[in-house]
């Protein structure tokens, strides 16, 4: 298996955007000055104009760059899972399979 990149990642999200949807796992909040779990469902993916380079366009997405953030790639119950870990939290994105392959 290719290992997965950024790059991989923006080519998901280009070729798939109209299904594609996100679940915020953790952020980084600034009153605490911590990392903090979220209790978020699923939710379609929505587009951001805010840094660009970091989020991909997708709002609750974070990168921060270089090597510091883990991309970990499955396959669960119908679905292709990107799973987004890094320090400023984690955000899992979800892709149907039959869209994938």
């Amino acid at each position: 298996m290719k290992k997965f990149t950024r790059a991989s990642l923006k080519s998901i999200i280009r070729k798939h955007f109209d299904v594609l949807e996100i679940k915020v796992k953790s952020r980084f909040d600034g009153m605490t000055d911590m990392v903090e779990q979220q209790t978020n469902s699923w939710r379609k993916a929505e587009i951001t104009e805010l840094q660009i380079n970091n989020t991909l366009g997708i709002n609750g997405l974070w990168l921060v760059g270089g090597c510091g953030d883990l991309l970990t790639t499955t396959e669960h119950e119908g679905f292709f899972l990107v799973d987004v870990y890094n320090c400023c939290g984690s955000s899992l994105l979800r892709i149907p399979l039959k869209e994938v392959k």
